[in-house]
Formats: structure tokens, C-alpha cells, sequence
């Protein structure tokens, strides 16, 4: 768009709300109505879910209980850095996993220089884009969550949500219930930035790598499934 036709466009903005009454503005606005919310098959939500965070670049794994996902977590960091350090935010969720069954001990707290890896439990998993949803605060710094080399989240299957509106309805509720936190974050993948030619790098500005650890009722064949038919672009 050329400076001139911009500056004609906000013109016309400026010229169509001029003298208009914000109670004028949202009445208007409000009669224009919702769109319709994008379809996503209920019928498969976790195997949908799991192709969509392979998608963003994610990597993903599934657990039918608690102990098998200290275990993932453990497999994880060991297979990565050879060891089991992490840490996660203070959530009484994560505070009662039985952590010593994998050999790992986390450092509950916010994540410092030198921490490679670091544990949340997310609020929602979005089906429709494969995100997550992770609240901030005292008990779950923000750092743990956006600048970790790795990443990796808890999503329980029960708390999958269909799509964006069906998790607004979700946290709105939750902030009518227990008040507004530090932060609200959708994450989907791994942080990614590309320069002028487009050339995308993962890891510029957050986690280079991101783990979605789906935790609940879900088929064995789910995974496979999900790995061999990955959404293209």
C-alpha cells in the first residue's frame, strides 16, 4: 500500500467515526455479529492436536499416567544433555508428580543462566493450531516458559479444547473465578524468526526445541498415526 492510499484510508476512518460516541461505536460494532468458528473434527481432537504440534515444529510424546510421563521427562533430558536437570515452575500440579520414580529432582523456581530445560503445565491445549495455553505468575515464571533452550510442556487430554473461541471461553471463566495472572501465553512451536530472504532459524529469541508431553486416555496407535500424516502448509 502506497503512503498516499494509507493516508486516503485513514481518512476515511477518521471522517465515518468522527462525532460517533464510543456506546455508538460498540452498538455497531456488537450488531455486526461473530464470525463462525473454524471446524475441527471432535471425533479424533487428540490425534488432530498432535499433527498440528508437529506441524508448528513441536515433538511430541504420549503417556497414559504420571508416572510414565516423569518418565518421558526423564528419557528426554537424558537423551538430550545426558543428565536430569530441570526445572519447573512452583504448580501444585508438577509438585506432585513422582519425580524420584524417573531419577529426576527439579529445581522449583524460575529458570537461570546455564538451566538448559525447563517444565509447565499447560492450562488448555488448542486442537485447531496445536497450542498451548500457560498462565503466568509468582508460581510460574514467565522465563520458564519463553527462554529455555528446551521446552517442554504437560498437556493433560482432558483439558484439549477445540478451537480459539472454546479456549476464551475457558480462560474467561477462569479470570472470572480466580482474577487476571501475570500472563496468559498461547505457544505453538518452538521460537522462530527469519531474516530478510526468508531463511527461518529456530531458537533466536526463546527454546530451540519445544515437547509436548500428552498425558491421559489416548490410543496407542495415536503417535504413528499422527507422525505419518503431518498438515502441510
Amino acid at each position: 500500500m502506497s503512503n498516499s492510499s494509507r493516508a486516503e484510508l485513514f481518512d476515511k476512518l477518521r471522517e465515518t467515526a468522527s462525532g460517533q460516541s464510543a456506546g455508538r461505536i460498540e452498538l455497531e460494532r456488537n450488531a455486526m455479529g461473530s464470525g463462525n468458528a473454524p471446524f475441527v473434527s471432535a471425533e479424533k481432537p487428540s490425534l488432530t492436536y498432535l499433527q498440528n504440534v508437529l506441524a508448528n515444529r513441536g515433538s511430541i510424546t504420549c503417556v497414559a499416567n504420571r508416572n510414565e510421563a516423569v518418565q518421558a521427562v526423564g528419557n528426554y533430558l537424558y537423551g538430550h544433555f545426558r543428565s536430569h536437570r530441570l526445572v519447573a515452575g512452583n504448580d501444585p500440579r508438577l509438585a506432585a508428580m513422582p519425580w524420584r520414580d524417573a531419577g529426576v529432582l527439579p529445581r522449583f523456581g524460575s529458570l537461570e543462566g546455564g538451566e538448559p530445560a525447563a517444565l509447565s503445565y499447560a492450562k488448555l491445549g488448542i486442537v485447531e493450531t496445536g497450542a498451548v495455553v500457560t498462565y503466568t505468575g509468582k508460581g510460574n515464571p514467565c522465563a520458564n516458559h519463553l527462554l529455555p533452550e528446551h521446552h517442554l510442556v504437560l498437556v493433560d487430554v482432558n483439558d484439549l479444547v477445540l478451537n480459539l473461541e472454546q479456549a476464551w471461553e475457558m480462560i474467561n471463566g477462569d479470570l472470572a473465578k480466580d482474577g487476571r495472572p501475570r500472563g496468559i501465553n498461547m505457544i505453538a512451536g518452538p521460537s522462530s524468526t527469519a531474516d530478510i530472504e526468508g531463511q527461518l532459524v529456530y531458537g533466536a529469541h526463546g527454546p530451540r526445541r519445544w515437547h509436548v508431553i500428552l498425558l491421559g486416555e489416548v490410543p496407542e496407535e495415536t503417535r504413528e498415526l499422527a507422525e505419518s500424516n503431518v498438515p502441510t502448509d
